[in-house]
């Protein structure tokens, strides 16, 4: 006849908590080291190509303000128009 197992115990509460805050220590020690790996990775624009975009994206404001300006104006006059005329 075979014996049969006995099923292991678990260990305490405490030192499943333990084993649980080192593993949880490992993957918290892992991420910031991953994430000074990512940071070095990272390629910065040159000051001049900053200056350009920002230059950009001040242009395309100004002529977006203008059209939305021209077409409010537009919408405007077209209106007072029709009221006018009824």
């Amino acid at each position: 006849m075979a014996k049969k197992k006995e099923p292991e115990e678990k260990p305490n509460i405490f030192v499943r908590i333990g084993r649980g805050f080192k593993k949880m220590g490992k993957g918290i020690a892992k991420f910031f080291r991953d994430i000074k790996g990512e940071i070095k990775k990272i390629v910065w624009p040159t000051v001049k190509s900053t200056f350009r975009n920002v230059g950009l994206v001040l242009l395309s404001m100004l002529i977006v303000g203008v059209l939305i300006s021209g077409l409010d104006y537009g919408l405007h006059f077209l209106l007072g128009f029709l009221m006018h005329v009824a």
